[in-house]
């Protein structure tokens, strides 16, 4: 059975010091001990003791120094000390607390005080290392469940993004697509000053995990219009444009069931609603203009637009990303917020190599061969 025992170094350079305060502490505590400085330090190393003991006048390296470099070593710092000291100026006990010590012992030891303070800084000690390890542990149970939520709002939004793809075979890639290019959108526009306080991790991770929903509301489209292989007429196209008002009411509808009003799907619903509108507000459903789009729903229309542009469809063929670009590019401050352009531009080349690998994915898979 392992020793329960706490262990107490005792530091000092006087024979009898050591044998008088190993003798009374022995009987409670596991005792080390050391005649100097460096030899304290090396065995506090090798196996960090629950307190020191430590003898402030010693040749060499004195009680100060000891304490000093102890503190000063991340995997001692927490070990309390205690100086031993013949000395009862105040000037000399500040000094000792400023470098870190817990506690003053003054010479000629009294039995009763040393065994009193040594079992109090102890209990502090192991009190301190248990919430320690209590929240350790805490931490630890909170970042499996947050994961474990995260994969649930994943597993949901994938699931419900999985009926647009049943109702169109080329929803698929595009979702996979799309979801990298917001991530690259959005983790560079984070870097830009006026975007740092809008994009952290946690909500460049939540918008592109929302990405998928996008066009959900086409579940309600009929096939007709939804897969028609050519241009629709003017009444078809209304009709379309109503899957950004669908998408978002099935959104609510799921928080409806979920109870809650404000859920993860937050960036989903505005993704849904308002990807198709325009900076200069000539878009759909709600004519929303500059910054009144959501900045989510800015990211997603330019990562939508050139993937449209770059993918083959039934009704058309993939366009060059040189093309795409220089629509994207004509686009700004029109179509396209500039800002989130101006990215485009710089990380084009990522989108450029995301759009490569899912087209060769999609020639192993089918033996088509598509123009990149």
């Amino acid at each position: 059975m392992p020793d329960s025992k706490a262990v107490i170094l005792v530091v000092d350079d006087t024979p009898d010091n050591i044998v008088l305060l190993s003798g009374l502490l022995r009987e409670r505590y596991k005792v080390k001990v050391a005649t100097n400085g460096e030899k304290a330090l090396a065995i506090a190393k090798a196996a960090p003791p629950d307190l020191i003991l430590l003898d402030i006048m010693m040749p060499v390296m004195d009680g100060y120094e000891t304490c000093r470099r102890l503190k000063s070593d991340p995997e001692l710092e927490d070990i309390p000390v205690i100086f031993l000291t013949a000395k009862e100026q105040v000037e000399e006990e500040n000094l000792g607390f400023e470098l870190g010590a817990v506690d003053y012992i003054t010479k000629p030891i009294s039995a009763p005080v040393l065994l009193s303070r040594v079992k109090t800084h102890v209990t502090l000690k192991q009190s301190r290392d248990f919430l320690k390890d209590k929240n350790h542990f805490l931490e630890a149970e909170i970042s499996r469940r947050t994961k474990e939520v995260s994969l649930i709002q994943e597993v949901s939004i994938m699931s419900m993004a999985a009926l647009a793809e049943i109702r169109d075979n080329d929803t698929g890639n595009h979702i996979k697509r799309t979801k990298l290019y917001i991530e690259v959108l959005a983790t560079h526009l984070s870097s830009l000053p006026g975007y740092k306080g809008m994009l952290n991790r946690e909500t460049i991770d939540l918008i592109t995990t929302s990405t998928p929903l996008h066009d959900i509301g086409k579940v309600g489209i009929p096939d007709h219009i939804l897969l028609k292989p050519g241009p629709l007429t003017r009444e078809e196209f209304e009709i379309m444009k109503t899957h950004t008002i669908l998408g978002k009411e099935a959104i609510l509808r799921a928080e409806e069931l979920m109870g809650q009003k404000e859920t993860f799907f937050r960036y989903a619903k505005e993704i849904v609603l308002s990807h198709h509108e325009k900076w200069d507000g000539s878009g759909y459903p709600e004519g929303l203009a500059g910054e009144d789009i959501p900045l989510s729903a800015r990211l997603m229309a330019i990562a939508d637009v050139y993937d449209a542009l770059t993918s083959k469809r039934i009704y058309k063929d993939a366009m060059p990303h040189e093309r795409a670009v220089d629509i994207i590019t004509g686009d700004a401050g029109k179509h396209f917020d500039p800002d989130i352009v101006e990215v485009f531009l710089k990380c084009q080349a990522k989108f450029r190599e995301i759009s490569r690998r899912y087209k060769e994915e999609e020639m192993s898979e089918t033996g088509t061969i598509s123009t990149p």
